[in-house]
């Protein structure tokens, strides 16, 4: 008879599976890139639906050929760069040295942080001694069709070396960045997103533990076995067990962005897209599924180590479902 093999459920990887602190994620690793832009966006999502497009790739089996693909949708407004951050190197890493404020800032920021009346005392060019530098940026949820006005405000890391990313950074502070200026068509980002929340759920939908026969011994929904060794007293965190899960900060990798449109009115159904509505500015469209629920805030940041096997041009789209 074949042995049957049954490894444990869920991997340690994601450990503890814990709730995430925030709705939308922080990133603490960027993409080593030389041209002197952002090196992340965020915007919310709205929902999935397909396209037909012609595959271009050389060695494909269907080149040539229109191939269904489902693609998700984000609405991706403008987002506003509030400060430069400046950071010194440490023994224990990267330190804050200074932030530096635009003047003039959207009165919904209010809503997320404090803003003080006095003007900054500080300029840009008044920082001499830095190791690197980031944008604090922050959402326009006003120009999306999500219905609320607390935008987010979180940092976004720049390409180029120290004297490009000040210049950039004086350039654009407290300007919008639009979605054009980060990406581009073909080309592939990280996508660090919360997962939907499934609350507190047992072993089996938490790890895939197997359902026992219905005359198993006190449990069916149970582990089983406790583990190897259980003299220690207490049982092993291997152990499948229940708990919380979802809402959990996740990051996909090598999402392939197939388009980037600013006219809405190319996705836009009749009805509006489920638990969302209609798009209203522009907007982003990934290859597959990503993690989140619809209306949440996204975050894309530029591909930390691509995939040479997906395709690098961009999509000649036949038909988008609307």
């Amino acid at each position: 008879m074949a042995h049957i093999r049954w490894p444990n459920r869920g991997s340690m990887q994601y450990w503890p599976r814990s709730r995430a602190k925030r709705i939308y994620p922080a990133i603490k690793y960027w993409a080593n890139v030389k041209e002197v832009k952002p090196l992340g966006f965020a915007g919310y999502k709205v929902g999935m639906t397909h396209i037909i497009y012609t595959d271009a790739k050389s060695a494909s089996m269907t080149k040539g050929e229109d191939i269904f693909c489902p693609v998700t949708v984000i609405e991706c407004p403008p987002i506003k760069v509030a400060a430069a951050r400046f950071y010194k190197h440490s023994p224990y890493g990267q330190k804050v040295i200074s932030d530096i404020f635009c003047s003039k800032l959207d009165k919904d920021l209010a809503r997320t942080i404090f803003l003080s009346k006095k003007e900054p005392s500080k300029k840009l060019e008044d920082v001499k001694e830095f190791d690197d530098l980031k944008l604090v940026v922050y959402t326009q949820p006003k120009l999306s069709a999500i219905g609320k006005k607390k935008p987010e405000i979180f940092e976004i890391a720049l390409g180029g070396s120290k004297e490009e990313k000040l210049k950039y950074a004086q350039e654009n502070l407290g300007k919008e960045i639009s979605i054009n200026n980060v990406f581009k068509e073909g080309q592939q980002v990280d996508i660090h997103s919360v997962t939907k929340g499934k609350g507190f759920q047992g072993p089996v939908k938490r790890f895939g533990v197997r359902v026992r026969q219905h005359k198993s011994e006190k449990t069916k929904r149970g582990p089983g076995s406790l583990g190897a060794w259980k003299a220690q007293g207490h049982i092993m965190y291997r152990v499948p067990h229940a708990g919380q899960t979802g809402f959990q900060t996740r990051t996909e990798f090598n999402k392939w962005v197939v388009k980037i449109g600013s006219a809405p009115e190319e996705i836009n159904t009749k009805a509006g897209f489920v638990r969302y509505g209609n798009v209203k500015s522009s907007y982003l469209l990934l290859k597959g599924s990503i993690g989140g629920a619809s209306k949440r805030l996204i975050r894309m940041t530029d591909a930390t180590r691509p995939n040479k096997a997906i395709q690098k041009d961009a999509a000649n789209i036949q038909f988008i479902n609307n």
